[in-house]
């Protein structure tokens, strides 16, 4: 018989003693709970002790976490963290600096959990804390588990960062910006740092006054990964705590120190692998790169700004170099405005008479402009070529540039996502934008030369614009899709998927659809249906086995502790428990916590998940929102929240959970490996019917003939 919910059979261990198995009644008071246990050792104040578990974080238990308690659990007698708080608070202020070292690393150790953390921080410990730093006479390991200890006090919001003084701060920024101290020292400081510079002005101020780029440079050039990783990380924070002209002026100067092309040669392309944390970074840092022209974007032209207009008046004089050269008094005002309506017309503004009118559209706005003019700038001759060549063509098939140049500005905004908030667990960024400057004029550039080309090839009218242009987003989203590594590869893969390529990709994507709509093909993928649903389930379990690294996000920052989660390979219990970076697919004994697939009671998407009800409803957490679930355990009391890597881990997971709890795979990627499922699979069997056209209604049966004469007798054996 199984014993009762509120009923947990775990083994108690203490050293020098022999363990206790016990049935820990939920229901009964921890501190009687904790007698009862005393008591069979013998030990007396039984106040003065606390249980914890044994292995992993080695969490304290306490009334409000008791109920994560599992069977099977192994917990540890051990000092109360009142007692042991007040014991550390004593030995970090010892003149030994044995005890003192020891008790800082203990300290370090033991600030993961918030109960120790409450007690200390009551005890005024982050005082002694900030006393050690500030007087600067420990250095080495003792400041080392110092700054660790702090960063975890920190990390759980009881004190707010804009308590910390100036002379604290500017000790933290010291070691930041000293040569001679110790790596592990420099990536706790630049740590804290990063923590401090959201959460107000005045820290971002400080530290962006005491730090410099130079520096955060310096120690990006290391080849400390971790402290590569870790400056990487206090410059992001300083980019989005900036205001738009400080972002500006930090991109400005990272730019003439050639970061980008450093990134490109000694990151990305590195002996070693990229982290997701790193990957993380560097798509914030082009996001924020590329959000640099929103403002841009959304400005309409300004028909009375003289400086905007000697801009447009530039491309008309590039394209028609020649014609503009005739001396002013040769024509009347009347005949010289007819002249610049016509070169506008012949550059493909819609409005040749007022070609301001046509930027007034924002988005793109004065973005459009920048591109057509950094063009005529940068490549003159391709673009008189590209803008001759059509003026010289009948007038239904020339392919107007200003109108095109417009349209494609806007298509390479959505596709770029420019003017939209930094996603906080995106990891996609395009290593091309590394390897070039001026990365977004330059793609435009590659570009329009491929509206031209792929208009000659569609043989398109103005009435074809609209097609044009569909075709052209095809072509540069298929091939951004393929990460080309610089734009030259770029150049060449998107000019090679030619209109012709683009026809015969739609064409095979569209026949594919009308072979699986005829009547008896879908009776067949009815039939197929049940027997692929089961293939994914099982495919979905085998991912939960594997199992997934997860990050733990907080409210106020991007963090770097990660989780692991799998199922068991019977598929009855998951197991997970914190993990360190680097660590691929630790083994299932490693992970100290798990749930019972028996206990499990719900699975909970998006807004539903309580770990999204605490954070903010902005869009900055939209992508967030997108990636949480959470698994209801234990009487709906208790969740085990989740925040994928993905969006395919989100689908993944989410498929897994649900067949565990027996209902059905709800994802967008279930539809997605079904339809693929079912064409391999209806290939596969049609495979003798090619080019047979299959009717939608059987043919009728014929009727039974007048006579069965035909049939052989057998009764009559042969003589």
């Amino acid at each position: 018989m199984p014993p009762p919910k509120d009923v947990v059979k775990i083994a108690i261990q203490m050293v020098g003693a022999i363990p206790q198995l016990i049935e820990l009644q939920q229901t009964k008071p921890l501190a009687s709970v904790l007698k009862d246990v005393c008591d069979a050792w013998s030990l007396p104040n039984a106040e003065r002790y606390a249980l914890q578990y044994a292995d992993g974080r080695q969490t304290y238990i306490t009334e409000s976490n008791r109920r994560d308690i599992k069977n099977g659990s192994i917990l540890r007698l051990t000092t109360s963290p009142d007692q042991e708080a007040e014991r550390l608070y004593i030995g970090i202020q010892s003149r030994n600096v044995d005890v003192k070292t020891d008790s800082l690393k203990k300290l370090a150790s033991l600030s993961q959990d918030v109960t120790f953390a409450q007690e200390f921080i009551s005890r005024n410990g982050l005082k002694q804390i900030y006393s050690i730093v500030e007087e600067g006479n420990d250095t080495g390991e003792m400041l080392a588990h110092t700054l660790k200890a702090f960063t975890e006090l920190m990390e759980h919001d009881f004190v707010s960062w804009e308590n910390l003084s100036t002379v604290f701060i500017k000790k933290i920024v010291s070691y930041v910006n000293m040569n001679a101290v110790d790596a592990s020292i420099q990536q706790l400081s630049l740590s804290i740092l990063e923590n401090m510079v959201p959460t107000s002005r005045l820290l971002f101020e400080l530290v962006k006054k005491e730090v410099t780029l130079d520096r955060l440079l310096t120690h990006l050039q290391a080849t400390n990964a971790e402290l590569q990783l870790k400056a990487m990380a206090l410059l992001i924070a300083l980019l989005l705590s900036a205001t738009d002209a400080e972002r500006r002026d930090m991109m400005e100067y990272l730019r003439e120190k050639n970061l980008r092309q450093f990134i490109h040669k000694n990151i990305i392309h590195s002996s070693e692998p990229l982290g997701d944390e790193m990957a993380h970074y560097l798509y914030v840092l082009q996001s924020v790169s590329l959000n640099l022209c929103e403002h841009r974007m959304k400005t309409s032209m300004d028909p009375y700004s003289q400086e905007q207009r000697d801009l447009l008046q530039s491309l008309r004089q590039t394209a028609f170099e020649s014609e503009s050269e005739v001396p002013a008094g040769s024509f009347s005002t009347e005949r010289r405005r007819s002249l610049c309506a016509k070169e506008f017309r012949k550059l493909g503004f819609m409005n040749n008479s007022n070609p301001a009118e046509d930027l007034r559209r924002a988005p793109p706005g004065l973005l459009a402009l920048d591109n057509m003019v950094y063009f005529s700038r940068n490549t003159p001759n391709t673009y008189s070529r590209f803008v001759l060549e059509n003026s010289s063509r009948e007038d239904k098939h020339e392919c107007p540039f200003a109108r095109s140049s417009i349209q494609l500005t806007l298509i390479l905004c959505e596709i770029l996502h420019i003017g939209e908030p930094c996603s906080e667990t995106a990891q996609a960024f395009y290593p091309m934008f590394f390897g070039q400057d001026h990365f977004f004029e330059e793609l435009f550039c590659i570009c329009i030369q491929l509206v031209n080309k792929t208009w000659k090839e569609m043989r398109a009218t103005q009435e074809d614009f609209d097609k044009v242009m569909q075709v052209v987003r095809e072509q540069i989203t298929r091939t951004l899709s393929l990460k080309p590594t610089s734009l030259e590869l770029f150049k060449t893969r998107v000019n090679a998927l030619n209109y012709s390529e683009i026809l015969k990709l739609r064409q095979t994507e569209r026949l594919h659809q009308e072979e699986t709509l005829a009547v008896p093909v879908l009776e067949l993928r009815e039939k197929l249906k049940p027997e692929l649903l089961e293939l994914i389930r099982q495919q979905r379990l085998l991912h939960l086995c594997e199992g997934t690294l997860f990050r733990k996000i907080s409210s106020r920052r991007r963090q770097d502790k990660l989780w692991y989660c799998r199922l068991s390979p019977n598929h009855k219990v998951l197991h997970y428990g914190d993990v360190e970076e680097g660590v691929q697919s630790p083994p299932i004994e490693s992970l100290p916590e798990k749930i019972p697939v028996a206990d499990m009671k719900m699975l909970l998407v998006g807004k539903e998940c309580p770990h999204t009800k605490e954070k903010s409803s902005g869009k900055q957490n939209k992508d967030v929102l997108e990636l949480a679930f959470s698994i209801v355990h234990d009487m709906e009391e208790y969740c085990l929240n989740f925040i994928a890597p993905t969006r395919y881990e989100f689908c993944l997971w989410t498929d897994g959970l649900n067949v565990l709890l027996g209902k059905e795979m709800t994802s967008e990627r279930t539809q997605t490996d079904l339809d693929v499922l079912l064409s391999m699979e209806l290939k596969l069997r049609l495979l003798d019917l090619e080019n047979i056209s299959i009717p939608d209604n059987p043919p009728p049966v014929p009727k039974p003939p007048s006579n069965l004469n035909f049939c052989y007798d057998f009764s009559h054996a042969e003589q």
